[in-house]
């Protein structure tokens, strides 16, 4: 319950842990190998009393004495609602030791995005990203391990660690091994639920999880008695030790020093006496024996338990209406009971208060002991000695959330007040309980709707249905203003499309629109509203949307960031239907200033999201305008990498980083972004739209390099197959599984695919045929079984591209022609399609028109060039294709 240091280690509490202790001093001696050493993780598990801590006490003695660099920390019952707390107490003296210029030069980037979860900066009226601030925290360990090495990491009771705390431990153990420190937990080994479950399980898996922690033995607690109480401790007595405590480290320990206090001769006449002293060790004997020290003493413990950390006489004092003689008899008697005690120095961490409770039992039993009334008006007690203390309305939270409602307003302002504050350092689970708690207060009927608008913005991240239903409530009530409407209307939205909810966030946009009188805030409106219907991938739209929105757009000259947004989207509509790539270029370069992205409209302003940068940049991509896309898309990784965004948006980053290699033909290095994309994509959570971009992106990539086998393992495993997203994915994927079907042998199934994936683009318009590339796929599928309508499809895809108008989309449907034909009309259809690759940013595709034409004329200067093309693109399949055809001097059958 309480954040304490382990206590002294008894006489024998190590016994029968030799393994144990032979498992850490390995470690340790690995970790010391060289700074090159990979790290480790080790996690102690077992039931409470077992001596999980006097093993952290004994791994803390060897690193020492082998000169490491130790840190410690523990969890505390009460203090899991406290975001960043243990993680706090491990990392947080290092750097408050250091000046703030020092810690600033020091840890760079990260020192703004995980300086204020660790509480050594102010964090200001931002609004961080949970993902990235987790990450800056694992890049803050890998920075302090350099520093500080060899560096050791103890967490005491981490099953009894905030939320934020096993985010970050569970992403420091994905990476353990790159980073040379040795992690050692201890926790209880009973099952619990929840994310705080599945974190530490994460953690447990990721490292070397030892359930070795049993009960003593009979020998062994016979040889502790007599060690404690004397050799003249006869059999029957040690046997009955062993009975009553089960061969518990800690209630043995306990039990012998009581038997010490009653002078009671260990001997088998006075073993019946055993069991009612064991008792005043547990939950109603420890409340018993508090209750023998008196009234005083009593609220001591009381105020104690409620503080739980940072336990000083003078604020113990104050919370339990106490004189500061009284409160420093009433240490003195709980000192000498074995109830609190001085922190221990063996922690090697400074202590934040004068005493802390002996073990976490006996926190824990002292605190369910208080009156549930008295309980909760001790917190709001504690909440304002926090805050006269100026520690802020954070850290009074903790007590403010178990205060009863009362319909104080003062408690809403600081619940309020408090979510800001755990919103800014990344802890909108801390911000979600203080806004719901504030809810119960409750607020006034004004501010109801703006307490209920905060909480689903706390809540977007992590819980778009629960946010959906905070930001309606809120919508329906009077209290918000017109900004904040707007924004509220604007989050919904998101949350909806989160939640898979595309229709309805078009039409909840759509609606406010059409009610708002402000004509710049209605303009606004639109550009969202024509935004989310941009990215829907169904089939269904509101009529004439292109019309409108390029009507809309015909009057826009970017002069503010509403219009362009909606240049933007007239751009992305433009090049996914397919109309002329010119003017779609044209109309992007005006949504730009001087050729960049608007202050406000870049990847990491939180106005308009990660959308419009990427139709921007999409639009570049697909109209052959590579070296714009790809310093777009290249400036979006960056910018995420340096604010420390670790989660989807990173995911985007590096899939569409991917997508410029593999417009461009730079295959490999396509494939490890989106690998990279991917990585970061499943931790995210499977299903997402960014998780379709990684692997439909992946797929295609693999198909281009000739690895079909890999690709078709990597659908499998992740799922690359119907039902599709309800968002636009580039490329479309049901064309990417088209081919790769067609390229596995599974021809029927892959034409079925392209005829769907055919029907979907007509339905929306979408004619595009390098971002919608079925045509030209299906047509040659058809070639054999049906020429005729093979020759149709092929027309259609050169007629559309011409439109288009890009010289890798007039080269593609070339090739595709070129398939269908033979003799010489397909060569001189094939040698028109490299003329054309040539000229293109795409170098892949001009590679495998070099060699088809290569093979059609029996050219082996064409084929020697389109080798060192496909070479050089990373293509092994074309490449091989190309030296089969060389070696053989033919056309292969």
């Amino acid at each position: 319950m309480t954040e304490v240091g382990p206590t002294a280690t008894p006489s024998g509490s190590l016994l029968e842990r030799d393994a144990e202790v032979a498992a850490i001093t390995e470690a340790v001696d690995s970790l010391r190998a060289g700074r090159s050493s990979s790290g480790s993780l080790l996690v102690w598990r077992g039931a409470a009393g077992l001596g999980k801590t006097a093993l952290l006490t004994e791994t803390r003695r060897i690193a020492l004495d082998r000169g490491c660099t130790v840190w410690w920390a523990r969890g505390g019952e009460t203090l899991r609602s406290v975001p960043f707390n243990v993680v706090r107490q491990l990392l947080q003296p290092a750097l408050v030791s250091m000046l703030p210029e020092e810690a600033r030069e020091y840890l760079g980037d990260w020192y703004d995005l995980a300086g204020p979860a660790l509480g050594i900066v102010d964090p200001g009226d931002r609004q961080a990203d949970p993902q990235g601030v987790c990450a800056g925290l694992v890049a803050v360990v890998r920075r302090l391990a350099a520093r500080e090495f060899p560096l050791v990491l103890i967490i005491d009771d981490v099953h009894w660690a905030d939320q934020e705390t096993l985010q970050w431990l569970a992403a420091l153990a994905e990476r353990i091994e790159e980073t040379s420190v040795l992690v050692v937990l201890a926790r209880r080994s009973e099952k619990t639920g929840g994310d705080s479950a599945r974190l530490l399980d994460a953690v447990a898996d990721a490292g070397r999880a030892l359930d070795t922690l049993s009960a003593l033995t009979p020998r062994a607690t016979a040889d502790l008695t007599r060690a404690t109480l004397g050799a003249h401790a006869d059999d029957p007595f040690c046997r009955e030790v062993w009975a009553v405590t089960g061969g518990n480290p800690y209630e043995t320990v306990e039990l012998l020093a009581k038997v010490q206090d009653s002078e009671l001769d260990p001997v088998e006449a006075h073993a019946a006496e055993l069991r009612a002293l064991n008792r005043s060790s547990r939950g109603g004997g420890i409340v018993a024996r508090l209750e023998q020290l008196g009234i005083d003493a009593t609220r001591f413990a009381w105020a104690a338990a409620i503080l739980g950390t940072g336990i000083t006489i003078d604020m113990v004092a104050s919370l339990a209406t106490l004189r500061r003689d009284d409160a420093v008899r009433c240490a003195e008697l709980l000192r000498t009971a074995r109830i609190m005690t001085g922190p221990d120095p063996a922690t090697g961490r400074p202590a934040e208060g004068e005493m802390e409770f002996v073990h976490p039992l006996i926190a824990t039993a002292v605190y369910n002991s208080i009156p549930e009334a008295l309980c909760r008006a001790m917190h709001g007690i504690a909440a304002q000695l926090v805050a006269d203390r100026g520690l802020g309305a954070a850290a009074a939270s903790r007590h403010l959330v178990q205060v009863h409602p009362e319909d104080d307003q003062d408690v809403v302002a600081q619940l309020r007040a408090a979510a800001r504050e755990h919103l800014a350092v990344g802890a909108p689970d801390a911000a979600r309980r203080c806004l719901e708690r504030a809810l119960q207060e409750p607020p006034t009927a004004i501010l109801h709707a703006p307490v209920l608008y905060e909480l689903g913005c706390a809540t977007l991240l992590t819980a778009p249905a629960t946010t959906i239903e905070h930001l309606r409530t809120a919508l329906g009530m009077p209290g918000l203003d017109a900004d904040q409407r707007v924004d509220a209307v604007f989050r919904l939205s998101q949350a909806l499309l989160h939640n898979d909810q595309l229709e309805e966030a078009v039409r909840t946009v759509e609606a406010e629109a059409a009610r708002n009188t402000d004509p710049a805030k209605r303009l606004w409106l639109q550009a969202v509203q024509y935004m989310w219907e941009g990215i829907h991938a169904g089939e269904t739209s509101s009529p004439d949307r292109s019309a409108r929105l390029a009507d809309l757009a015909a009057t826009c000259t970017g002069r503010d960031n509403s219009e362009r947004a909606l240049l933007i989207l007239r751009g992305f509509d433009a090049m996914s239907h397919g109309e002329n790539a010119e003017e779609v270029v044209e109309v992007c370069d005006r949504a730009l200033v001087n050729g960049r992205l608007a202050p406000g409209l870049g990847w990491t302003d939180s106005e308009w999201g990660i959308e419009l940068p990427l139709m921007l940049a999409s639009a570049y991509a697909y109209s052959d305008r590579l070296d714009r896309a790809e310093a777009l898309f290249t400036e979006g990784l960056r910018a995420y990498e340096n604010a420390g965004w670790n989660g989807g948006h990173l995911a985007l980053a590096h899939a569409y980083v991917g997508l410029g290699h593999r417009r461009r033909g730079r295959l490999v290095e396509a494939e490890a972004a989106l690998r990279e994309s991917l990585r970061i994509a499943e931790l995210v959570g499977r299903g997402l739209p960014l998780y379709w971009s990684a692997i439909c992106n992946l797929i295609d990539t693999l198909l281009a390099r000739g690895h079909v086998d890999e690709a078709w393992s990597l659908a499998g495993r992740y799922g690359f197959a119907p039902p599709y997203p309800s968002t636009i994915v580039l490329p479309d994927p049901r064309s990417i599984r088209g081919r790769l079907l067609l390229a596995t042998g599974r021809t029927r199934e892959g034409i079925a695919e392209l005829e769907a994936a055919e029907k979907a683009a007509a339905s929306r318009g979408r004619h595009n045929p390098v971002v919608v590339p079925w045509a030209t796929d299906l047509a040659r599928a058809l070639a054999a079984e049906d020429p005729e309508r093979a020759a149709r499809l092929a027309s259609d895809a050169r007629r559309q591209a011409e439109r288009f108008g890009t010289d890798t989309a007039i080269g593609e449907a070339l090739r595709c022609a070129a398939a269908l034909e033979t003799g010489e009309r397909a060569a001189r259809l094939a040698a028109q399609a490299v003329t054309y690759l040539e000229a293109s940013p795409c170098q892949y595709e001009h590679a495998a028109a070099r060699v088809e034409y290569g093979i059609a004329t029996r050219s082996a200067s064409e084929l020697e060039r389109g080798l060192a093309l496909a070479r050089s693109c990373g293509a092994d399949g074309l490449a091989a294709r190309a030296a089969e055809a060389l070696a053989a001097g033919r056309v292969p059958g």
